[in-house]
């Protein structure tokens, strides 16, 4: 049903919030936690078992902030635990993958000429990779190579360009970049829900039962949340990437998806050497442009890439290709906006198809019809100012159209 539709978008549009706010919650507390732990400083003035202190000034107030490495001797009575933004982040991005690309799958997360699969096949190959991201992570830091900082960060890494290259081959190109973001974005938030705060519950239970906490939980802690905020400028690129097809849907995706992770590192590793007070490495910033130089060259070397014409419709674009209104909907999507949605533009200004959407052939349309009926049906989004001049009567043509398809 129509109304079903429009539901449906409002529903993706509050969640999508609901995933925005929670997320800068989350890493804004990551970000300054992991600041405030590299600039704490040792004084003769600390107290017993404190590591370090730092003052710092805000709201027109100073704060003066000490940690203690392990524990303190006492517990106090009130306990802030940070955890609920790292999983009302997850949860809320895990509601849109769900809505967007599996209620959607057979759209925007199966393509047919990749990896010609049942949508529920591709849905649980979508479900178990993210899983096992976070097995294979988490045995390799309670691994011996673990151990080490930087071998644990070069297998990592392998890793990661392997999934980086097998999404590419499974799901769409948006899909397989956005993919990435869960992957990591599990690991992330698993860190915190079954390493970081058990450890510290562990410390607080031993504190109230006035054992000595060992410092082994707090070590291990600090490791996975470190790994946290270096995972973190990549998550935001790939939850991003779906807005950009020169970085989803090029033939070098791949490999763009994994240098992002490079430039995530550097960028972190200038702030992380600035607040520890260790040097000025502005080098990491040639780093990270020279980066950013050979992902642009890659999203259209060896040519610009021509955006894949869909070749099979989708089991619903089937359904809205049989409908009756479908000829007279197909020639007004056609002239009013296959200008700029065509591997090949002809409207001034626009060198690629917008959002990787082409509505240049009735395959195409059909697999499009719920958006076109949001974007250009119900509301005048499209065409941008209406710069086609679509008409009234070809609007109200598009949602006929679409009820057709759904039956209503």
């Amino acid at each position: 049903m129509p109304e079903y539709a429009i539901f449906y978008e409002w529903a993706m549009f509050a969640v999508r919030w609901l995933h925005v706010v929670t997320a800068i919650a989350w890493i804004g507390s990551s970000f300054y936690f992991i600041a405030l732990d590299l600039g704490l400083r040792k004084t003769p003035s600390l107290p017993p078992l404190a590591h370090g202190e730092e003052w710092q000034v805000h709201g027109g107030g100073f704060y003066h902030i000490q940690k203690y490495l392990v524990a303190p001797e006492f517990l106090p009575e009130h306990l802030t635990w940070f955890k609920w933004e790292s999983y009302a982040t997850w949860l809320s991005g895990a509601m849109l993958l769900v809505l967007l690309y599996y209620v959607g799958a057979d759209l925007f997360l199966v393509d047919r000429n990749v990896f010609d699969v049942p949508s529920w096949v591709a849905i649980l190959i979508s479900a178990g990779s993210i899983v096992l991201g976070w097995l294979l992570y988490d045995t390799l830091c309670k691994s011996p190579i673990g151990q080490s900082t930087t071998g644990l960060m070069l297998v990592l890494f392998a890793i990661l360009v392997a999934m980086s290259w097998g999404y590419t081959q499974l799901f769409t190109g948006r899909a397989a970049l956005l993919h990435m973001g869960a992957f990591t974005a599990t690991i992330m938030t698993a860190n915190v829900a079954m390493i970081i705060i058990p450890n510290q519950k562990i410390v607080v239970a031993d504190l109230k039962a006035g054992r000595v906490p060992d410092a082994k939980y707090g070590k291990i802690a600090k490791q996975r949340s470190l790994h946290n905020n270096y995972l973190t400028l990549p998550v935001i690129f790939f939850m991003l990437s779906s807005h950009y097809p020169l970085a989803f849907a090029t033939q070098w995706n791949w490999i763009i998806a994994s240098l992002i992770f490079l430039v995530g590192v550097v960028i972190r590793h200038y702030f992380n050497t600035r607040h520890a007070r260790k040097g000025n490495p502005h080098w990491t910033w040639l780093a990270a442009t020279v980066l950013m130089l050979i992902i642009a060259w890659l999203s259209t070397s060896p040519k610009l890439p021509g955006v894949d014409t869909p070749s099979l419709a989708s089991a619903t674009g089937e359904r809205f290709m049989a409908t009756e209104h479908f000829a007279a909907a197909s020639l007004a999507v056609q002239t009013r906006c296959a200008m700029c949605h065509t591997a090949e533009p002809v409207y001034e200004g626009v060198y690629e198809a917008p959002k990787n959407v082409i509505l240049d052939n009735d395959v195409a349309i059909a697999n499009q019809a719920h958006q076109i009926a949001i974007q250009a049906g119900w509301s005048h989004a499209m065409p941008p100012g209406n710069v086609t001049e679509m008409t009234a009567a070809e609007r109200a043509l598009l949602v006929e159209w679409y009820r057709e398809g759904t039956g209503s």
